[in-house]
């Protein structure tokens, strides 16, 4: 029997890609840990235990996805992004320092239970939840 212990990767496809490294190292603080050829089209960030990857559109892998994702087509609902314990308003502090719309921390369930996190949306218009421990 299969039993999932965490969240490997998460793929997504891009048209924005120096925004989109911005987002995710600058605010966010991954580490690109890997670049493929411009041919392949793909950056792996790190991102505590998993990995981002970011996927252009003009590279093999991208071009096999079809157009860019949109405010109405993006690449997915969201993804939860787990975060060492912080508080709500040092958090949205730093998020509205680096120009990044926050919306309400409210209580959802995910993966360690109910808990705090609030939603924000990276360059590409991707939902991007985070939660604090």
């Amino acid at each position: 029997m299969l039993k999932v212990v965490g969240i490997d990767h998460i793929v997504l496809r891009t048209d924005k890609l120096p925004d989109m490294l911005a987002f995710y190292c600058d605010v966010l603080g991954c580490k690109v840990e890997r670049h493929t050829s411009v041919d392949i089209g793909l950056v792996q960030l790190r991102a505590g235990n998993a990995l981002i990857d970011l996927v252009t559109l003009d590279g093999e892998l991208g071009r096999a996805g079809g157009k860019a994702p949109t405010a109405e087509g993006n690449n997915l609902d969201h993804f939860c992004l787990q975060l060492e314990s912080i508080e709500e308003q040092r958090l949205i502090g730093y998020l509205q320092a680096k120009g990044v719309e926050t919306g309400d921390f409210a209580e959802r369930y995910g993966a360690q239970g109910y808990g705090q996190s609030i939603y924000i949306k990276d360059p590409q218009g991707n939902t991007v939840e985070l939660r604090s421990v």
